[in-house]
Order: C-alpha cells, then sequence, then structure tokens
C-alpha cells in the first residue's frame, strides 16, 4: 500500500471517529436546577441564593453551567459549575445576592454548555428555571409626620395618630404656630399668662393610600417618591393600619395583611416615569390620601380637592428640584429657586387647607422628618 493511500486510510479512520463522537455528543447529559431564593426584599438588601444542579450523562462529558441573575442583582459569587463528569454528579452552591435597584424581575433561564471529553464540539442549551423576583424600594425612618395623623375616627383611642377626639382631654401644652385657634384654653391661658391650646386624645384611623405622581418626572425623581412613599406605607402599616399604593397604573387593595402591603410596595417597585396626565384612581371612603408629586398641576389639585368628598384627609406632598434629605444625609446647596408650579402651590395652601387639602413641601435641604413629628 502506497503512503499516499495509507494516509486516505487513517483519515477516513479518523473522520469516522470524529463524525462518531459528534453524533454521539448532539443530544445533552439530562440536568435537573433547582434554584432557590425568598421571591422578594426591599432595595439594598441581601437575599441568600442556593442553586443545586443534578447532572446524568451515560458518556464521559465535559460541561460548564451558567445561571447568571437579573441585571441590577449581584451575586456575591458567579453561580457557575464547571468540569466533567459520567454517570451522575449532584453539586451545590451557595451564595447571596445583592437587590441594586427596585423592581420585577423574571431571573433568566440557566445555561449548559457541553461537549466530548476532548472538547472538540461545544454545544449550548438553556435549562428553563422560573423564579420571579420583586424588590421593593428601600425605605427610611420616619419620626411619625403629621401628614399620617388627620384620619378618619374608628376605633379606641390611641396617642400615635388618628383625629382629635373632642370629648377626650389628654392636657394642655404651650401654643406652637400652626395649631388651630379653636385649640386654645383661654382660661388656662389668661391664668397662666401663657397660650396654651387643649392637647385632645386621637382615635385610631382607617386607611392610608399613597398616590405617586409619575409624570413629568425622571428615574431620580420616581425613586425617591417610592423610597418615602414605601417609608410612609411601612409606618402607616406598623401602626395597624390598611394600607394601600396607588398611580396612574391603577391602586392596590387595602388591608392590613401581609398580602396587601406586599401588593402595594411591588407596587411602587414598579413605578416608571409617564408622559400621560395624572389620574388619581378612586380610594377607600373616610381614608387618608398622600399625594406625592414632582410639579402639582392645577388639574393634579384639582383632582386632589375632588378626592376630598371622599377621603378623610388629603395631603399633597411636593418634591421639587433636589428632592429631600433622607435620615443621616448632609444638606445640599440650591441653585435655583422653586419652579413656577410649587410657588403656586404655596400660594394656594391656605385656601386648600381650608377645605382639608394639607400641603407639604420639601426640598434638597430639608430632610424629610420636618414633615412633622409626633
Amino acid at each position: 500500500m502506497s503512503w499516499a493511500a495509507s494516509a486516505l486510510l487513517w483519515l477516513g479512520v479518523l473522520a469516522l471517529l470524529v463524525g462518531a463522537v459528534w453524533a454521539a455528543y448532539r443530544r445533552p447529559p439530562r440536568v435537573m436546577l433547582d434554584r432557590s431564593v425568598p421571591p422578594n426584599g426591599f432595595q439594598g438588601a441581601r437575599l441568600p441564593l442556593r442553586v443545586h444542579v443534578t447532572l446524568r450523562s451515560v458518556l464521559p462529558v465535559r460541561y460548564v453551567l451558567e445561571d447568571p441573575p437579573p441585571r441590577s442583582v449581584v451575586a456575591d459569587q458567579a453561580v457557575t459549575f464547571a468540569g466533567a463528569a459520567v454517570g451522575q454528579g449532584e453539586f451545590m452552591h451557595e451564595t447571596a445576592v445583592l437587590l441594586n435597584r427596585r423592581g420585577e424581575y423574571d431571573w433568566p433561564d440557566a445555561t449548559l454548555h457541553w461537549a466530548d471529553p476532548f472538547g472538540l464540539f461545544w454545544r449550548s442549551v438553556r435549562l428553563p428555571v422560573r423564579t420571579h423576583l420583586t424588590v421593593f424600594p428601600g425605605s427610611h425612618g420616619l419620626i411619625l409626620p403629621d401628614l399620617l395623623r388627620p384620619l378618619l375616627s374608628e376605633g379606641t383611642p390611641t396617642r400615635r395618630m388618628g383625629l382629635d377626639d373632642p370629648i377626650s382631654l389628654r392636657g394642655a401644652r404651650e401654643y406652637q404656630p400652626g395649631d388651630p385657634p379653636g385649640r386654645v384654653h383661654w382660661r388656662l391661658s389668661a391664668r397662666t399668662g401663657t397660650l396654651t391650646v387643649r392637647e385632645l386624645e386621637r382615635m385610631a384611623a382607617s386607611s392610608v393610600t399613597v398616590y405617586v405622581d409619575t409624570t413629568h418626572g425622571s428615574d431620580v425623581y420616581v425613586d425617591s417618591a417610592a423610597r418615602l412613599a414605601s417609608s410612609l406605607l411601612r409606618t402607616a402599616a406598623e401602626a395597624g393600619l390598611p394600607v394601600s399604593a396607588a398611580s396612574n397604573a391603577g391602586i392596590t387593595p387595602s388591608g392590613t395583611a401581609a398580602d396587601a402591603q406586599h401588593a402595594a410596595l411591588a407596587h411602587l417597585g414598579g413605578l416608571t416615569p409617564r408622559d400621560e396626565p395624572p389620574v388619581i384612581p378612586p380610594t377607600r371612603g373616610g381614608g387618608n390620601l398622600i399625594i406625592l408629586t414632582h410639579r402639582p398641576t392645577p388639574d393634579l389639585i384639582r383632582q386632589a380637592m375632588l378626592a376630598r368628598a371622599t377621603a378623610s384627609r388629603v395631603s399633597i406632598v411636593a418634591i421639587p428640584e433636589g428632592f429631600y434629605l433622607e435620615p443621616g444625609e448632609n444638606p445640599r446647596r440650591q441653585h435655583v429657586g422653586l419652579p413656577d408650579s410649587i410657588r403656586e402651590l404655596e400660594r394656594q395652601a391656605s385656601a386648600l387647607a381650608g377645605t382639608g387639602v394639607l400641603v407639604f413641601i420639601l426640598r434638597g435641604n430639608q430632610s424629610v422628618l420636618q414633615l412633622g413629628a409626633a
């Protein structure tokens, strides 16, 4: 046999071997992947993640399995399995993930890469694993703000929040700017020489709904408003009040159960800026409606006054440029004045208060705690 014929023979045998390897490893090994992570958490929190993989292969196989988290969710260690196996193997990976941004996330499928022991032919396949992760907005501490106080009288007396109970006198204190004139205790004031007001007990409240106006605002504003709304709702929920969240996308069911609180926080987590005009959905009758807005347009103010027909009290919290200081932040210098819409709201504040619509304005050099303290 000549050298050329021998070479062709060996090439043919090699081609048969390569073809056999290619055909033998066309189908992926059997892989079962179990991903375990809590279904929700607050922005900035860390959640434990556990990934359990079972791999079965009759033939020796090289593999690389990757399970990256969604964007804005960062794992402490990359979830990657790599090596060679034959028969059955089980692998476990435990780490933690950092929730960097609020929102709803569908965890993408894992990816399996496999090849023959020589690494000649690499192939890939998606491993469908259904995991949905809800990231609630972060929240910050609040000294019980005044806008949570004036709520529908209902239930037993409490010193924390609700409407004043005119027949239940707690005591008297020195007058402070903003106290209603009808609260002045004239006899005690004349006797002590100091202007004094009656301090009444408060009745338990009915519900709190926070509406976030996402129109005419940036992503930074929406994030800031979502955190403030989350803080208000969590404060109200800790006091045992039914809570709900609202936006142009709708309103969540009001309630005190964990499902209602999760629905409200998830609604806030999915907020995005919109170009459409603000629309305040109908809220629970007799409750407290808090409106967070970046630009209080005349139409929004009109809707707030209409909502007062059913709500016990409506509060407009305006958050102009620079937003507000969260607890622990240092004041920021303000380089520009208030927008015209905010100045107009300031001019209307007294008239709105007479109709039961309170106005609060926060700027970048003011702390959210200045909304009021108990």
